[in-house]
């Protein structure tokens, strides 16, 4: 059982109680306590998009990279969900940009499966490896393909990974290249950019 602080800041992150959460930090709550999933409160005020209360808890000394139970930080869980506030300030308080997730891929392999633009931007611009690939034998490239809708927004994101640095070369687990699976799935608009990155 959480000393009662601790737990009047579980009980606010549960809630969405921002002034009792700071109130229960501000009263020296343990930042590193863990509940049943693994989470810090951290992870869990992340999870729960209670962003002042995970920008308070990052100020107080929170560790950016800790990992729960499925292997989610606060840094990962806000890059693959596009939380770029909480985000940012991951970054800026230590986050390790090399942690990879329960399926060994980086935060912006997530990002850019699912288009998420000014995520994809801020994780680029942290120096997260671009060609990084996962378990699935998936870079963030194929991901943006594969895994996308061939919106705008992730026609966006595949400019940015090449202009970033993606190499169209790297073929998936089945050795296809991005290119063919744009093209498989009618993406033009990626192709296209892919094409040109090759030159």
């Amino acid at each position: 059982m959480p000393d009662p602080t601790t737990q009047r800041l579980w009980d606010a992150i549960a809630a969405g109680d921002r002034a009792a959460g700071l109130a229960a930090i501000a009263d020296g709550a343990a930042l590193e306590a863990r509940d049943d999933t693994g989470a810090t409160p951290l992870i869990a005020a992340t999870k729960a998009e209670q962003t002042d209360l995970a920008l308070a808890l990052l100020e107080a000394g929170a560790d950016p990279n800790a990992k729960d139970d499925i292997q989610d930080s606060a840094y990962l869980y806000a890059g693959a969900r596009g939380l770029d506030e909480i985000l940012l300030a991951t970054l800026e308080h230590g986050a390790d940009v090399t942690s990879t997730n329960r399926y060994g891929g980086t935060a912006l392999i997530p990002a850019s499966e699912r288009g998420h633009v000014e995520t994809v931007r801020i994780l680029l611009g942290a120096g997260v490896d671009v060609n990084h690939i996962n378990r699935l034998n998936w870079t963030a490239l194929h991901e943006a393909i594969v895994l996308g809708d061939g919106s705008a927004e992730h026609i966006e994101v595949v400019r940015l990974l090449l202009d970033g640095g993606a190499d169209p070369t790297i073929p998936d687990g089945d050795g296809v290249l991005p290119r063919e699976l744009a093209a498989d799935r009618g993406y033009h608009a990626m192709v296209a950019l892919i094409d040109e990155a090759r030159g």
